[in-house]
């Protein structure tokens, strides 16, 4: 499917009413991806849970999310496992580099990635998820 008829079949399916896809991407131990998950089950949203440490991280994803997001919003600077690697590999970050990073490390992706049908959101606020999806 061409980009445009995919978002044609999002907007259809949200006019019918039709469930759309709904992944929630992170590690099973963050306090941030608890409360997320917690927030969806209350919610009855039907979502698929992606643990990185235990399911992997799919080069191709990682490549769309790059795409859509940037490295800059992906990459979690403040987290432990970047701030426990040496210098040299903190420095010259682009595009290239900061993939390499992820896929060796993906506890670096911030948290949680929420993957509706498509549409990411980084982060959680309930607020914010309650948005949208009421849509």
């Amino acid at each position: 499917m061409f980009r445009s008829q995919v978002s044609a079949f999002r907007a259809h399916a949200r006019r019918q009413g039709l469930p759309m896809a709904t992944t929630l991407y992170g590690i099973k131990n963050c306090d941030t991806i608890k409360k997320a998950r917690k927030w969806l089950d209350e919610a009855g949203i039907d979502y698929r849970f992606h643990d990185h440490r235990a399911d992997g991280l799919d080069p191709a994803a990682l490549d769309s999310w790059l795409e859509k997001l940037g490295w800059e919003a992906l990459l979690n600077s403040r987290g432990t496992t970047f701030r426990a690697l040496p210098d040299e590999a903190k420095q010259g970050l682009d595009t290239a580099k900061a993939r390499a990073l992820l896929l060796e490390h993906p506890a670096m992706i911030k948290r949680p990635l929420l993957d509706r049908d498509g549409e990411l959101t980084l982060g959680f606020k309930a607020d914010h998820y309650q948005s949208l999806f009421s849509r």
